[in-house]
């Protein structure tokens, strides 16, 4: 089994956790840019962070066998705090990295007029750099927050194809498929969605455009949840194929719109004997 992870903040997890994760059936991930919990305050905080983004943390992950590529943004967040909001200036020279697969997260999560203009303002980054977008719905009013993002993304440059919506639910999946962009679902221990209801979801809806993700972080959460999507579907009777499609072809092709992604690693050593590569987009 193969797995790629479209959205994980490794940034705030161990070597044990890329270790399980390797041997879970991970060969792949996308770790956005995203807030530490810890409010910036300066854009050299961002610049330091995005550097690891780029260097580091793909070296990290390399180290155990996996592809590592990023998303770079302000989130919606910070974009509220006047002291990060020149990072919108500087993105243009970090977006232009090879491993910058898209712009986000970006989107909403009090709905202010200053996330409006982060938005939209990234929104066009990602047109001007032929980058899809990776856009977090709100926690707090989630469906009324979701018609306000694709009401945004429909007066923008970037085609619904070229948008992840994520963080859905029950309450947003059918508005959120219906716009013409891709869904992608965060499993959570005790929050967001669980195993079985993404598998009725997909039960629901079907696997096309959908991706799912552990969205692990500094917070209560879980790096093997997409293996264990992967085994709930195979426990519900979906086929290998079928969990191929969402636990990986879906990933690569949302990503792939941005001409960028690499999935060949070396197999880690000396946790596995020899340095085979693996191709993971085989």
């Amino acid at each position: 089994m193969r797995i790629f992870d479209p959205h994980i903040h490794m940034t705030s997890r161990t070597t044990d956790d890329y270790r399980a994760m390797y041997d879970a059936g991970v060969r792949a991930l996308v770790e956005p840019s995203f807030w530490l919990g810890q409010p910036r305050t300066s854009p050299a905080s961002f610049f330091d962070y995005f550097d690891a983004l780029l260097g580091w943390e793909p070296f990290r992950a390399s180290q155990y066998g996996i592809a590592h590529h990023c998303t770079l943004a302000l989130n919606p967040k910070e974009a509220n705090d006047p002291r990060c909001t020149p990072v919108l200036d500087a993105l243009p020279r970090y977006l232009v990295k090879d491993s910058v697969v898209a712009v986000g997260e970006i989107g909403y999560d009090s709905m202010t007029p200053a996330e409006d203009h982060a938005l939209a303002a990234q929104l066009q980054l990602a047109a001007d750099h032929g980058l899809p977008a990776l856009v977090h719905t709100p926690h707090r009013d989630k469906l009324a927050g979701l018609h306000r993002t694709i009401d945004v993304i429909r007066e923008s440059n970037l085609p619904p194809e070229d948008v992840l919506l994520d963080h859905l639910n029950e309450t947003t999946v059918k508005a959120a498929t219906d716009s013409g962009c891709w869904a992608g679902f965060s499993i959570y221990p005790d929050t967001k969605m669980d195993e079985d209801r993404m598998v009725t979801i997909l039960q629901n809806h079907g696997t096309e455009k959908i991706l799912v993700n552990s969205a692990a972080d500094w917070g209560k959460s879980d790096p093997l949840k997409t293996r264990k999507v992967a085994d709930a579907m195979l426990k519900a009777g979906f086929t290998e194929d079928d969990v191929d499609q969402v636990l990986w072809r879906n990933p690569v092709a949302f990503y792939g719109r941005s001409g960028r992604l690499q999935l060949d690693v070396l197999a880690p050593d000396p946790l596995h004997e020899g340095n085979s590569i693996l191709r993971g987009g085989e």
